[in-house]
């Protein structure tokens, strides 16, 4: 069955219109007399979005019961089952209740694509994956919620929602959008008019690129090579010379008068002009480029115009600059140089031919000496026309001789050879001793030689010309050879330096490789490891080959492709959309050559990175065997002392002093408990030995536990009846919990500490993609400055340098390090009014678990109220 189609409606904001949009299109279809069924549409109380839903058939939701909780998904299986020809579903983004088929709603849609059905859908921008962290530096809200760009781009079209910022404003000021206890919040903080530009801008740019992804594609399918000015789009021609500031310069200003557009900066390196080329003002020009917002490139080809003008027409380019001299503007034009055949090449691309004095230290003044196919065929012309010409001269001269007949035919064959090279000249050779014998060796008007020293003449008249005519076009094969060595090793350095400084260099000298070989997609794989073995002895080709990186978008099969480059006998470097000709494979060698000692690289990182983490293993250890040594002597010397008091002969203690004694032993020996449990579990930490037995639980499970030993009074619990069960340890947990909680009340004895939970026990973000829960451990203690939170989970850590008996300084170390190893995090915030909150978040549990009590409160410690706000 077909893949249905997928129409998205896209906003910038909550509010502008997106799902009153996707319902008034569901009314048009439903008037073309489509079967469209509304299956889950959020209308949020808004009165006119609510009203678009009558007339429109609607499946009821499916209500799923998590944690105590009801919540309303779409029903999938009652919308396959209805099988209708469009189905309206809202919050492509949305995750679903776990207990859902799919983690997300965009999963579940894509089962009805597959099915034949139809869809509308909504989305925010602040939704997009690759948005994600532009949206919440922009507006301060972390998006919980968010969907990959590869699969919005899949939808078939994607229609855009906008209004003005101004307007969007002025319809939450009239209630259109939230509740009216919340619309001065808004107002102030999420809906600010500098937020809505920016997230407007953001939607209008990337749909932008979207748009122009569709128009390369639907060139590229119907090899439409011309370009179309759908976007403006300047290249900029580099030589290599410091006349490229000024282009740059130039075209940039071109830029700003259209408000909008791409700029292109296109070194074109020339197999002939790399010695001319100027690294360091190749360099400057790059930084210029890339401070004005524009990007740079390279590219190389025999031809510098018709590499410029191929580059243009790959990227849709509707202006070309380029640089002339002022004192050769004339030569140029009448020599044909580069930029007057770029001027001829164009077609219907603008050319801008800017003058600048700092002429000829680019590709222009470099003289060329490859024989190319003009003076190839020149010189066939010359070595029929030049003997005859010759031969004419000697006719008029008053008198000559055989040896003034050869050597003048003898300069004759070496211009010819000088320019055409090495066929010519035997052409010419050939000719010139056919005219000297018939003309100019007795007897005249034959071709018979009588005289043998005639016939040595001649000879050596043919051997000369062609000894000449061989070393010409030998230098000028050698020259070529040479230039493009140059070329390629200039080329292979911008590489270099362009992936030094890239965040991924492999990535980074891929994406080159696009610009360099012309080609659509580079990609980079190394043999499976099943497959490397037995491709290895036997030498198959069809071995399993794993993507490792790439530029573009690679081939499902590796060794279907038009150019593969074996690096080594596990790594291949493969290249699509074009056939590369042979001159370029010693240049794909090098690529590939350099990629693979990248990859090495990448090896020995990884390897020194395990080295340091083995490290600072050791080095935890050594902190360990250091705490041993000093800080547990108290509790051992406290339960020495007191053991040997009582074992002493001869001394009497009363009924209290021996209950005395008994409790230090008590204290020292939990104290003592505690400190080698920290220590223990720290050394498990750092050598990666935490195996975490996950299983669904609650928090008032392991509450009681970790409060054992806790003063009564101390610590007040107050957890909301519907706390949902999370994903974790018990003895982990336990331990997070009571090692913040001993820490609180510690430092904090003048303070109440308070355990709390949010009503519904959901956090406002997520862990994994996970819905998470959270709880709370509050205390309003003297708090611990902002500067040293992180420091205070780093092992062996003590606030304001408490003295060693109180512990080692693990409590929070440890707790952080389990709460990681459960899938969670802690983390640490002020407590209003002064004090330290703990936060413990950890993922919702999937799993079947008892059910919850009304209210829970730990045996013997008061309930509290939870604070407002976490309501």
């Amino acid at each position: 069955m077909a893949r249905a189609t997928l129409r998205i409606f896209l906003g910038a904001a909550p509010g502008v219109g997106k799902t009153y949009a996707m319902l008034e299109e569901a009314h048009r279809l439903l008037g073309r007399g489509e079967d469209v069924v509304v299956a889950f549409a959020m209308h949020h109380g808004r009165a006119d979005t609510l009203a678009l839903t009558h007339g429109l058939e609607t499946l009821p939701p499916q209500v799923i019961e998590y944690r105590g909780s009801a919540f309303e998904e779409m029903d999938l299986d009652a919308v396959l089952a209805r099988r209708p020809h469009t189905a309206i579903v809202d919050e492509y983004a949305h995750t679903n209740i776990p207990g859902s088929r799919n983690e997300k709603r965009w999963q579940d849609i894509e089962e009805l694509l597959e099915a034949g059905i139809n869809v509308l859908s909504t989305v925010n921008v602040q939704h997009l994956a690759s948005l994600g962290d532009v949206v919440s530096a922009i507006t301060e809200v972390k998006q919980a919620e968010t969907v990959p760009d590869e699969v919005v781009r899949l939808a078939d079209q994607i229609h855009l929602v906008d209004i003005s910022p101004e307007l969007l404003r002025q319809r939450l000021g009239d209630g259109k959008i939230y509740a009216s206890d919340k619309i001065d919040a808004a107002l102030s903080n999420y809906f600010r008019v500098g937020n809505l530009t920016a997230l407007r801008e953001l939607a209008l740019l990337w749909l932008a690129d979207r748009v122009d992804e569709g128009l390369t594609r639907y060139r590229a399918e119907n090899h439409i090579e011309e370009s179309w000015p759908a976007r403006e789009r300047i290249v900029i021609g580099l030589t290599g010379g410091a006349e490229g500031e000024v282009l740059i310069r130039r075209a940039a200003r071109i830029l700003k008068r259209v408000n909008g557009g791409d700029l292109l900066a296109v070194h074109v390196r020339a197999a002939d002009g790399v010695a001319a080329e100027s690294p360091h003002d190749l360099e400057a020009q790059r930084t210029l480029i890339k401070d004005l917002g524009g990007s740079y490139h390279t590219v190389s080809g025999e031809d510098p115009a018709k590499a410029l003008l191929d580059f243009a027409r790959s990227v849709n380019a509707t202006q070309i600059v380029v640089g002339v001299s002022r004192h050769k503007l004339v030569s140029g034009f009448l020599k044909g140089g580069v930029g007057s055949r770029v001027v001829k090449g164009s077609g219907d691309i603008d050319v801008h031919m800017v003058s600048h004095p700092l002429g000829g230290r680019g590709i222009e003044r470099t003289r060329k000496r490859d024989l190319g196919r003009a003076r190839v065929v020149v010189g066939f012309a010359m070595a029929l026309v030049v003997p005859v010409l010759l031969q004419l001269l000697l006719a008029v001269a008053p008198s000559h001789n055989i040896a003034t007949a050869v050597l003048v035919q003898l300069t004759g064959s070496v211009a010819v050879a000088l320019i055409g090279g090495l066929w010519p000249a035997l052409l010419g050779a050939l000719w010139s001793s056919f005219l000297v014998n018939y003309f100019s060796i007795p007897p005249l008007g034959t071709l018979t030689i009588s005289d043998p020293q005639n016939l040595l003449a001649l000879m050596v008249f043919a051997g000369v010309s062609s000894a000449v005519a061989l070393v010409v076009d030998l230098s000028a094969r050698r020259s070529k050879e040479a230039a493009r060595a140059r070329s390629e090793a200039a080329t292979l350095g911008d590489l270099t330096r362009g992936a030094s400084t890239a965040e991924d260099p492999v990535q980074g000298l891929l994406e080159q490789a696009l610009d360099v070989f012309q080609v659509r997609t580079a990609a980079l794989y190394i043999a499976a490891a099943s497959a490397s073995a037995s491709s290895s002895t036997s030498g198959s080709s069809s071995a399993s080959w794993q993507l490792v990186a790439s530029a573009g978008s690679p081939e499902t099969d590796p060794d279907d492709t038009e150019n593969i480059e074996q690096v080594d006998g596990n790594t291949r470097l493969v290249l699509t959309g074009r056939v590369l000709p042979a001159s370029d494979l010693r240049l794909l060698g090098a690529f590939g050559a350099h990629l693979a000692a990248l990859l090495e690289r990448r090896q020995l990182a990884a390897t020194r990175r395990e080295m340091m983490r083995l490290a600072e293993s050791n080095t935890m250890r050594t902190s360990i065997l250091r705490a041993v040594s000093h800080d547990l002597r108290t509790p051992l010397a406290g339960i020495k002392l007191a053991v040997g008091g009582l074992r002493q002969p001869g001394v009497k203690y009363t009924e209290q002093e021996e209950e005395e004694l008994l409790a230090t032993i008590d204290e020292c020996s939990d104290r003592l408990d505690g400190l080698v449990g920290n220590l223990l579990d720290m050394s498990r930490i750092t050598s990666d030995s935490v195996n975490a037995l996950i299983k669904p639980l609650r928090w008032y499970d392991v509450i009681p536990a970790a409060l054992h030993g806790i003063t009564p009074g101390r610590v007040r619990v107050d957890l909301p009846p519907n706390m949902p069960a999370v994903d974790a340890d018990a003895g982990m947990l336990e331990r997070v919990i009571a090692n913040i909680v001993e820490n609180a009340v510690k430092y904090a004895p003048d303070s109440d500490v308070v355990i709390v939970g949010a009503a519904g026990g959901l956090s406002t973000t997520t862990l994994a993609g996970r819905p998470a829960s959270e709880l709370r451990i509050i205390d309003h203690g003297q708090g611990v400055p902002a500067a040293n939170v992180l420091k205070m989970f780093q092992p062996f850590q003590r606030l304001d340098d408490v003295p060693a008996a109180t512990g080692v300084g693990l409590g929070l170390a440890v707790a952080q390090g389990f709460t990681e190893a459960m899938g969670g995090t802690l983390t640490a915030e002020e407590t209003p009014g002064g004090g330290l909150t703990m936060l413990i978040r950890l993922p919702l549990s999937t799993g079947p678990t008892p059910d919850a009590p009304q209210r829970f409160t730990a045996p013997g410690i008061p309930a509290l109220p939870a604070p407002k706000g976490l309501e």
